[in-house]
């Protein structure tokens, strides 16, 4: 006998499992929703730190959903998610003393709809910054903004927010390739990051910034093949055409804003409910049973927001594996996107030594990197340096001073910075090796960021964490290895081609997947729960999504 009945019974409550239960609900389903920790969210939260009175993010930093159908859908800033726009986009700094600063091309003009409009004085300020490098570089810049505008930025939407077609059918951004305007081609398939960098740019700093852009983004390293989705995202970054928005109240709001929506229309979420099994008869998904006992009935769908191993080896076993199955899951790798993250409380926020040169906003943009203008070692010793050591000799560091735009997160006066690099999967060492290196890298962190910022000091600190990738791994389970991605990002795992054949229709009747295994990925608002409700509205006849 159930204990509980509902119409759709969503396993998670992470990020893609609020995202996908308003939908449902919007949709007349009766929709309950399982979450293993005593939060939800997965890597959307905020949690109190590094020090009394600060709050910080524990995992996802940029996020925005502004840009998600969710948000007008379910008109999430009513609900208390607001975002700050900075002009300002992307900066990095390098150890020569020259920096580079993008201002947004298309800034945000209207905060409750995301609307955005093409800024020529912003183009300019851009243009200049580039052309200090290289002129070729900045010409390069005002051809692929107009090309951004007409054909990759809508492409792409469509790309992101639509469920991919068969293989043989091409998907938006293959539509795209073949487009002599588009400025991409057949090749760029199997380019490697490094290949695209040299592509695109001939400066060795603009070079660095899209090879450490592929990290920031998908977690890829220079020599991993991105494919065509992980393509524009980073062009797109290197060259700051849309902010990167500051949610106030940092991710959580995003959590926050979404269950507030969906408890609205009747979703029920439940916490610390630990699913052990899905339930399934004559091949379809009936509900499931929780580690207690419990079982709960799903009338219509089982719908997972977990990852491919937790769904499939964990709550189904090998008897619903076939063995194409198996293949798939043995192949599947984890050794990109393990990254060193955390937070710094500090008196007052770096001031970079570069301000002298290049003005005060080389201290105010969202994301600021600081690193060697090194472009061979990047290449190759960087990534070998990580895999051998745990940590690189020369940081490739990305901070983020969110509390210039939400000084919500600090006590008054005081200041919150983010950081990240990136390190190894979390097996290559022991627990006891990871806490010490953890120390190792900040102190290297440290001595590094004060060649920059003088004011980097430890008499600066109030308080910090560092969050390491066996942190990831013990709170999130489908980030094996520490992976934030939820598995690799490089071209043989994205696109269609992500998570099991089927992707988000398992071979089991009425069982789907929202998560970040499928397509879409790792990140914030990169569509997977989005084009999941498309495949149920299609399969059980529900309403469409208004936008």
């Amino acid at each position: 006998m159930s204990d509980r009945v509902f119409d759709a019974v969503v396993i998670g409550g992470g990020h893609h499992g609020t995202i996908i239960a308003p939908y449902l609900a919007k949709a007349g389903l009766k929709v309950g929703v399982f979450e293993l920790l005593d939060h939800l969210g997965g890597s959307c939260v905020t949690e109190l730190g590094p020090a009394p009175g600060f709050k910080m993010n524990f995992c996802a930093q940029f996020t925005r959903l502004y840009g998600h159908p969710v948000y007008k859908e379910f008109n999430l800033r009513d609900e208390g998610l607001q975002y700050a726009f900075p002009d300002t986009n992307e900066a990095i700094i390098f150890d020569d003393e020259t920096a580079y600063v993008s201002y947004a091309a298309f800034p945000v003009v209207n905060k409750e709809t995301g609307a955005t409009q093409y800024s020529e004085e912003n183009v300019k300020r851009t243009y200049d910054s580039i052309a200090q490098f290289s002129k070729a570089d900045a010409e390069r810049y005002l051809e692929l903004t107009q090309i951004y505008r007409d054909l990759w930025k809508p492409a792409f939407t469509r790309y992101r927010y639509s469920p991919p077609p068969p293989y043989g059918t091409p998907d938006a951004l293959e539509e795209l390739m073949l487009n002599p305007k588009s400025g991409l081609d057949p090749t760029m398939q199997f380019m490697t990051c490094k290949q695209i960098a040299h592509y695109f740019f001939e400066s060795d700093a603009m070079r660095i910034l899209t090879l450490r852009g592929f990290m920031t983004s998908f977690g890829i390293f220079p020599d991993a093949v991105p494919g065509l989705g992980a393509i524009i995202p980073t062009i797109h970054l290197t060259l700051g055409w849309e902010t990167a928005a500051v949610a106030k109240g940092a991710s959580g709001a995003l959590t926050d804003a979404l269950v507030s929506a969906g408890k609205k229309i009747g979703v029920e979420y439940f916490v610390n409910a630990d699913v052990a099994k899905v339930l399934v008869e004559n091949g379809r998904a009936t509900g499931i049973q929780l580690a207690d006992g419990t079982q709960v009935t799903a009338k219509q769908m089982v719908v997972a927001d977990v990852g491919t191993y937790q769904l499939f080896e964990r709550m189904l076993g090998q008897k619903y594996q076939t063995q194409e199955m198996k293949r798939r899951l043995a192949s599947l790798s984890f050794d990109m996107g393990n990254v060193w993250w955390g937070a710094i409380a500090v008196h007052e926020l770096p001031d970079y030594k570069v301000a002298k040169q290049y003005g005060p906003d080389i201290n105010a943009t969202p994301r600021t990197y600081f690193a060697p203008k090194d472009l061979e070692y990047f290449e190759k010793r960087y990534t070998h340096e990580l895999y051998l050591l745990g940590i690189s000799s020369k940081s490739f560091n990305l901070s983020a001073p969110d509390t210039l735009w939400d000084p919500s997160r600090a006590p008054e006066g005081k200041h919150l910075v983010t950081f990240e690099d990136y390190t190894c999967p979390v097996s290559w060492f022991s627990r006891k090796e990871w806490r010490q290196m953890a120390e190792q890298y900040f102190d290297s962190l440290m001595e590094q960021w004060k060649t920059y910022a003088p004011n980097m000091t430890r008499d600066n600190i109030i308080g910090y964490r560092v969050i390491t990738p066996v942190d990831l791994q013990d709170t999130h389970p489908d980030m094996r290895d520490g992976n934030w991605g939820e598995g690799n990002m490089c071209a043989v795992q994205a696109g269609r081609f992500r998570g099991l054949p089927g992707g988000y229709r398992t071979h089991i009747k009425d069982l789907y997947m929202c998560s970040s295994a499928v397509f879409g990925g790792g990140g914030i608002a990169r569509g997977s729960s989005y084009n999941c409700y498309q495949i149920i509205a299609e399969d059980h006849k529900l309403r469409k999504p208004v936008f």
